[in-house]
């Protein structure tokens, strides 16, 4: 994650009118609800054998995702030369994807809250799961889950995910805060930091879905006007709070580092680099819940480097590569034998991650996903993702 990993809507009118006849179900569980057409590659015939590499592999990937002590390895077993651009948001992975990857990138690690712009947008095509020995060993609900599925349809392969955590400054906060609150604090006054991404939207939702229970959010994703206006007001009033909307987590790092912030959205990650380098930060998942995010690599549609990439893709779903990036990054792997792993690489980080913790739990975490004008429920009264973005320009000015 991420990470604001939004930023801009997907140009082109005919993604968003395509995406808002897609029906998102519950990002966990549940099977894929089928749009009014099916997506444009579909019927893209995946590969069927995986042959020699192309001697290249260009990623368009978040922030800590292509690390030398998996990426070095991957080359010399595969002759892969990997090539990244890292992306500070899931929309601008859309666009820079756009056009089928442009026949320059190959896979790119996408996010819940962008996959179905991605394969709607015809920018990915199928991938032949038989062809990643690993993914048999995933948990249940990233097997085929319906945020990279579609009608039976494998799109891409499931990697990690994690939660979206507050993270504070220890020096100020003796104690770990135990609400959201403290983001729209104005004691904290020009001290305060978030992801420059609409689908912090859903942040000041789940708060309020606590706070203010009358307004009756049951998901963040799925707003009526009066709870999306609710939530818009909220963010407005805690505009002067902010000393910075962060594009990528290094920003956020060294917002922390210099002392001008004290509190912000974050992912593990910012967390692990800050206190690696001694930092006196902390963070939490307080009691109003927490978003978070379940990454997945997909398939350019016209990836030009297609062995290597099913190479990477076989590659990065083994449990040694997703305990390692795991522990990383901060995140769960998708691997359920990762678990060990983790444990010889950091004590205790099987738990720290709760790789091993039941299904239940992951079923409390908001994954992300893409706000449309059809609930879950059939109904069309909710606000679509367009209108999120036009509230986050007004929200920041």
């Amino acid at each position: 994650m991420n990470s604001s990993r939004f930023r801009r809507w997907a140009s082109g009118s005919a993604v968003a009118l395509v995406l808002s006849l897609v029906v998102v179900p519950a990002a966990l569980g549940g099977s894929a609800t089928a749009a009014t057409s099916a997506p444009p590659t579909q019927g893209v015939k995946p590969l069927q054998s995986v042959g020699k590499g192309e001697g290249t592999l260009n990623l368009i990937a978040w922030e800590g995702y292509a690390q030398p002590q998996w990426v070095k390895p991957f080359t010399a077993s595969t002759g892969c030369k990997v090539n990244v651009k890292y992306a500070g948001s899931s929309s601008e992975m859309v666009s820079l994807m756009a056009n089928g990857g442009g026949h320059q990138y190959d896979l790119v690690s996408a996010s819940g809250d962008a996959d179905l712009r991605l394969i709607y947008g015809g920018n990915v095509k199928p991938v032949n799961m038989k062809l990643i020995p690993s993914s048999s060993q995933f948990r249940p609900f990233l097997k085929s889950p319906s945020f990279n599925t579609i009608n039976g349809v494998h799109y891409g392969v499931s990697y990690e995910f994690g939660p979206n955590v507050l993270l504070y400054s220890t020096k100020t906060f003796k104690t770990a805060p135990t609400s959201w609150s403290v983001l729209y604090n104005k004691a904290y006054k020009g001290k305060i930091t978030v992801p420059d991404n609409p689908i912090q939207i859903a942040d000041a939702a789940l708060y309020l879905s606590k706070e203010k229970p009358s307004l009756g959010i049951t998901d963040p994703y799925e707003l009526t006007q009066t709870q999306f206006t609710a939530a818009v007001n909220l963010l407005k009033a805690q505009h002067p709070l902010i000393k910075k909307y962060w594009d990528l987590a290094s920003q956020e790092i060294s917002l922390f580092q210099n002392g001008e912030v004290v509190a912000g959205a974050a992912w593990p990650y910012q967390t692990n680099t800050l206190q690696a380098a001694s930092a006196k930060v902390a963070d939490t998942i307080p009691s109003e819940g927490a978003t978070g995010w379940a990454d997945t690599w997909l398939l350019a549609t016209n990836a030009p480097h297609p062995n290597c990439a099913y190479k990477w893709m076989a590659y990065a779903s083994t449990p040694k590569v997703q305990a390692e990036e795991a522990i990383y990054f901060g995140e769960t792997p998708a691997n359920t034998q990762a678990c060990s792993i983790m444990n010889t690489l950091q004590k205790g980080g099987c738990a720290a991650y709760h790789a091993n913790a039941p299904e239940s739990y992951f079923s409390t975490i908001k994954f992300w996903k893409t706000p449309l004008s059809t609930c879950d429920n059939g109904k069309s009264n909710c606000v679509d993702f367009t209108q999120w973005q036009q509230a986050w320009t007004q929200i920041i000015g």
